[in-house]
């Protein structure tokens, strides 16, 4: 839950808070001041290390020298959206004005689509370049080739041991990387991207490409926005590169340089500067909207434009499908949990449902493994009885649901099926739904029990509620910027009565506890309400004292802690 309270009161926690936060994620001793300050020139690798990286950076220069033409084909998330925008922006910086193709994720789903690959080769693309999807395109990949299109794969998903024909194909997570390069595997698909966009700087730079054309180099850190709206709207894990990415990107986010990144947060009403959360809770969704429930090329657009005026508009729009898809969401949820209920003895849960869109199903599944503590995949099943299911899937720490997907693949239960260690895609016949259901289990319920048996309530501080002082909370935030693999800070609070508590929005419990020291402070438990925890909140909590943990965050004076919107 949400630890709030006024901004007020003192106290001046010692530097040392900080580095306990620090050493308790993994830090080393004699690596500390390099991940207190997380910065770009402390943690960037050289792009080089990555196998096909001098290729891909070769070949794209080429295109530039020789005026080809070049399509990004990005996928329809927010971190394909912002990795084909990233690359569309530097290619515009040195006089290159790249198309790009964002697919249907109706009509065409996930991945390059060999038919739309042909297609833009025909239409004089002599050079494509698949964003955030590509790395298991084998047969799209093929007919591109036999089209003679060269198409270089920037991805970050799970590789099988033979590759797709590519010219090039940059994927920290390919199974014949070298250590260090794979040591990234955490990178989201727009932080390959950006090492990608350093690649080709550096290429140029090389070729004095630079010196004869008259041009300035490109401000590759103006980029890192869109990195870090990326990294984290994908949940990648905030360790290492991926911390110093979103750290900078942050600063550079607060500067509205970039007009529709600018016209998103306006349309979010946030009237600060981003914060990692906002990027998670607030802008991912919008950018996400379009792909979900709406036009797939609108995040692009959006995140490419000039044009205030178009900027403003494209943001209203997106605004306006994340209240639709939320209100599809809540029905497919209902929808799927009533399956839920009857699946107690599953390691993993698998539901299907005929007429479920598939613009919600990853984020549903979300929810599901949220509640349930399990991996979760929800399955949209054509209208047409033929019609094959498109499923989307979420894990929890500890089991690589991407990889079993890979193996039930290979397996013969998919059509198609991929992803990483959080979330996964699939296609599937309807008559293999069970069928994949019980090799999950098989598969993975020991890996399950041993992940479920590790999680822990893990704490970083406990104190009283008049040591919950802003100074703290300050403090605490310069261990940041958090997220998966790199968890704000949890605070025990206690011992409190409840002065107060009820429902607020939909499902979330809102609270105000004191302690005997005389001190309050106000929290809330979002998604809650139908919880044993919640429900002992609402129902059980009189006359009892507690102890509330959570994340400690500053709440303007007379405001309330409020809800997130859905994620991506």
């Amino acid at each position: 839950m949400d630890l709030g309270f006024n901004n007020s009161g003192s106290g001046a926690p010692g530097e040392d808070i900080v580095t306990q936060l620090l050493l308790s994620r993994g830090v080393s001793h004699d690596d500390l001041e390099r991940h207190r300050r997380p910065t770009l020139r402390d943690f960037m690798p050289d792009p080089s290390i990555f196998r096909d990286m001098d290729t891909a950076a070769a070949r794209l220069c080429d295109a530039i020298e020789n005026a080809e033409r070049i399509t990004i084909y990005g996928d329809y998330d927010v971190d394909g959206a912002t990795s084909a925008a990233l690359l569309v922006r530097l290619l515009r910086s040195v006089g290159v004005s790249a198309g790009h193709y964002i697919p249907d994720r109706l009509l065409e789903g996930y991945g390059p689509s060999g038919e739309a690959l042909v297609r833009l080769a025909r239409d004089g693309s002599q050079l494509i370049v698949t964003v955030d999807c590509g790395a298991m395109a084998h047969e799209a990949l093929a007919m591109a080739a036999a089209e003679g299109v060269d198409v270089i794969v920037v991805d970050h998903h799970k590789c099988s041991s033979d590759l797709p024909q590519t010219a090039a194909l940059v994927n920290p997570n390919r199974l014949d990387e070298c250590d260090e390069a794979a040591s990234h595997g955490h990178l989201a698909a727009v932080g390959v991207a950006f090492l990608l966009a350093v690649a080709i700087v550096r290429e140029l730079r090389a070729r004095k490409w630079f010196e004869r054309m008259g041009r300035k180099a490109p401000d590759l850190m103006a980029l890192l926005d869109l990195v870090a709206l990326g990294t984290v709207a994908d949940v990648a894990q905030l360790k290492g590169l991926n911390r110093a990415l979103v750290s900078q990107g942050l600063k550079i986010m607060a500067r509205r340089e970039n007009v529709g990144l600018a016209a998103l947060i306006d349309a979010s009403r946030l009237n600060r500067a981003p914060t990692c959360s906002d990027l998670g809770f607030a802008l991912g969704p919008r950018i996400n909207a379009g792909g979900r429930v709406g036009e797939a090329t609108l995040g692009v657009r959006l995140l490419t434009t000039e044009d205030p005026d178009e900027a403003r508009d494209i943001a209203a729009q997106l605004s306006q499908l994340n209240e639709e898809r939320r209100a599809i969401e809540q029905e497919v949820q209902e929808a799927a949990e009533a399956q839920v209920a009857s699946q107690h003895n599953r390691a993993v849960m698998v539901v299907a449902g005929r007429g479920w869109h598939p613009g919600v199903i990853g984020i549903v599944a979300g929810r599901i493994k949220e509640k349930t503590g399990k991996p979760s995949l929800v399955i949209a099943l054509d209208a047409d009885d033929g019609g094959k299911g498109k499923g989307s899937g979420r894990s929890i720490n500890g089991v690589d649901l991407g990889a079993a997907i890979i193996a039930a693949r290979e397996a013969g239960l998919l059509v198609a099926g991929g992803g990483h260690a959080m979330a996964c895609g699939l296609t599937i016949e309807p008559g293999q739904v069970n069928a994949l259901a019980d090799w999950l289990d098989e598969r993975l319920a020991r890996e399950i029990v041993g992940a479920r048996a590790s999680q822990a309530l893990l704490l970083d501080l406990s104190l009283s509620p008049g040591g919950l002082t802003p100074s703290l909370v300050e403090t605490l935030e310069v261990a940041g910027p958090f997220g998966v693999g790199w968890p704000g800070p949890r605070v025990a609070v206690g011992p409190v009565r409840l002065v107060k508590c009820d429902l607020v929005g939909t499902d979330h419990v809102r609270m105000v506890a004191a302690g005997a020291d005389g001190r309050s402070f106000k929290a809330i438990a979002f998604r809650a309400a139908q919880s044993e925890m919640g429900q002992t909140l609402l129902h059980g909590s009189r006359g009892r004292q507690l102890w509330l943990a959570g994340r400690a965050k500053i709440v303007p004076s007379g405001a309330s802690p409020v809800a997130p919107s859905s994620s991506g």
